[in-house]
């Protein structure tokens, strides 16, 4: 009878320890990461790619499967070459595209003294002298097409890029149906000009003629993504106003030489698309109430999108149609993506991959739930929820204010394996992520709202939401944060001068903290000349002016009174170092709690694994010691 219960005990207490195994930083940086790859010819198999990062030898591995679409397992292959076509070969198969560095520009000491190779200095005469993490250099990426008679330039010696850069691919490039032309994205402005403006257009090249045209001249915002249906029609992806990287994003499809915007009269803003088979509709994903979901809108003046999924995941990408069912990428704050068939008529779900299951399944994981709570000007504010696994609402729990990026980055059910809100939630905290202005999912209205009021409604939206969630018995109110990253990062910075005390610590990764430099060392000035309003030298704009005093960050640091730990990549040009490096000497100089986690090698992401591992690290010890 004694062994019998000390058995039942041992069973209990291992059953209850295998229940209780929670995320890891090593566990999440080495899940299983699915991408699709396409619908084969045939159209009765998805091929995926998985990649598996080697922490030890800080890379990743990446293997190819195929999936039949009308049931059977996974199966391994070495290539998909005679599975899918190839989309860079004309279909006539006569022509071959393909990209190149093009050296056009003299930057370098090399190219302007042929008698100094070993100097080390870059020479310009113009803005646009580096870019997101790279210095340009004087190369540019063009469009070639290979025949048996040689290669053709496209943009024939221009010092302008396709792919755009610097997240441009082989998207921005395609062939004619008849093979006689091809359609290219560029942004053909050069120096100064190109880093104030953000319209790019569609070009087409005749074969025949060896002439260039631009499709879309009349548009003098963002034209990108061109795609042609089964009948031949054109589609592309359209914001209209230059300047505003953020503007709603249009579908506009050309028939018979005249362009419809098919989705003008909805209040929404379109992440990506594909045609169907017939080529009569289109389906495309969106952001709406802080998930992102599929739709279908047919090609008509009149149509209006139709939701087709609802729930609370992401739709975060469109593999392709198949029958009356579309392949897609769907994520979740708990679970990392794999591949999903949806049915069309009803929006049902079907899971195709399943990389993680047995991960997952091992792991306890914190519930998340919407909240509601009302802003300061009367209007809904959703928040996402994300409890402790095994929640007790009987305990009380530090709760973390988690700020979002972009500025008008969605705050959706995505999964990140950096902010990782389970990750977070592992560790015993509730995390908050409101839903603020400025975020698309909720009208344009509200999208863009926060463009020049960066320190106005939407830091009120954050302040009502943890205030809100702080009134509940779980909440202990001595122990609340406050992190975020780039917007997220500001916001925090701004915060720390403006919480009242609510906060005992924060975390600030590449975020803005003074907008005056900010705008001196950035590269894409048509972001900071929308959100903020313009230079600060113009003494007369009273919205910049707003911005570079108000809600500049640097002009409140003698309020800050907080322990703070500040992030920051020294290869990001976006928020340059400069802001990380002043935003700690100043808090270091007031004498505050504080830390610098400089990682040299990083842009404005951390993508290295280890540095990853680092990072998770950091955050974890940093909120252990202050919170």
């Amino acid at each position: 009878m004694k062994k019998i219960i000390l058995l039942l005990i041992f069973f209990i207490s291992f059953t209850f320890s295998y229940a209780q195994k929670v995320m890891t930083p090593e566990q999440l940086i080495t899940l299983n990461r699915v991408s699709a790859v396409g619908l084969s010819d045939d159209m009765q198999n998805v091929i995926y790619n998985v990649s598996k990062v080697d922490l030890k030898e800080n890379n990743r591995n990446k293997k190819t499967f195929i999936l039949p679409l009308n049931g059977g397992e996974a199966k391994w292959i070495k290539d998909y070459k005679n599975l899918i076509s190839n989309r860079l070969i004309s279909p006539d198969g006569k022509y071959e595209l393909f990209t190149k560095e093009v050296k056009i520009n003299s930057v370098t000491g090399q190219d302007h003294y042929k008698d100094v190779p070993q100097s080390n200095v870059k020479i310009y005469e113009s803005l646009n002298y580096r870019h997101w993490d790279t210095w340009e250099d004087g190369l540019f990426s063009h469009v070639f097409i290979k025949s048996k008679d040689g290669e053709i330039d496209l943009m024939q010696a221009e010092p302008y890029d396709c792919p755009q850069k610097p997240f441009g691919g082989s998207e921005d490039y395609i062939w004619s149906p008849d093979s006689k032309k091809v359609l290219y994205v560029a942004k053909k402005y050069e120096g100064t000009v190109y880093a104030v403006t953000t319209n790019s257009d569609i070009y087409e090249y005749d074969l025949a003629t060896k002439k260039t045209k631009n499709l879309t001249a009349y548009n003098k915002g963002y034209d990108v993504a061109p795609s042609f249906s089964s009948k031949g029609e054109l589609a592309w992806l359209q914001m209209k106003r230059d300047g505003y990287e953020a503007d709603k994003n249009d579908i506009i499809v050309r028939r018979k030489g005249k362009d419809i915007n098919l989705t003008k009269n909805w209040d929404g803003t379109v992440n990506g698309f594909v045609w169907n088979n017939k080529g009569d509709k289109i389906y495309f994903n969106a952001p709406v109430l802080g998930t992102v979901q599929l739709f279908e809108i047919a090609i008509s003046n009149s149509a209006m999108p139709k939701q087709i999924t609802n729930g609370q995941f992401d739709v975060n990408g469109i593999v392709g149609h198949h029958k009356n069912k579309m392949i897609v990428s769907r994520r979740d704050m708990n679970h990392a993506p794999e591949l999903y068939s949806v049915d069309l008529k009803n929006g049902k779900m079907d899971q195709l991959t399943h990389e993680n299951d047995a991960i997952y399944n091992a792991l306890s994981l914190g519930k998340i739930e919407k909240r509601i709570t009302k802003a300061t000007d009367g209007k809904d504010l959703l928040s996402w929820v994300i409890y402790p696994p095994n929640f007790d609402q009987n305990k009380k729990y530090p709760t973390i204010l988690y700020c979002q990026g972009g500025p008008q980055g969605a705050l959706s059910q995505f999964y990140s394996y950096r902010w990782n809100f389970q990750l977070m939630a592992a560790d015993g905290y509730i995390i908050i992520a409101p839903n603020r202005r400025g975020m698309p999912g909720y009208g344009v209205a509200w999208n863009e709202q926060i463009s020049k009021d960066y320190g106005g409604q939407n830091m009120r939206d954050y302040l009502s939401a943890i205030d809100d969630i702080a009134k509940e018995p779980y909440v202990d109110n001595d122990r609340l944060g406050c992190i975020g990253a780039s917007y997220g990062g500001y916001s925090v910075f701004y915060l720390a001068a403006f919480h009242e005390k609510r906060f005992k610590t924060f975390i600030s990764h590449d975020g803005i903290f003074n907008e005056k430099s900010m705008y001196g060392t950035t590269e894409e000035l048509f972001f900071v000349n929308w959100d903020l309003g313009g230079p600060y030298w113009e003494k007369d704009n009273k919205a910049a002016q707003k911005s570079y005093t108000l809600f500049n960050p640097v002009e409140h640091v003698e309020k800050w009174n907080t322990p703070i730990m500040i992030i920051q990549g020294g290869k990001d040009y976006r928020v340059p170092i400069g802001q990380g490096l002043e935003a700690f000497q100043a808090a270091q100089l007031q004498g505050i709690k504080s830390k610098l986690l400089y990682f040299p090698d990083e842009n404005h992401w951390v993508l290295d694994y280890q540095n990853s591992l680092v990072w998770h690290r950091e955050f974890k010890k940093w909120l252990k010691e202050t919170l």
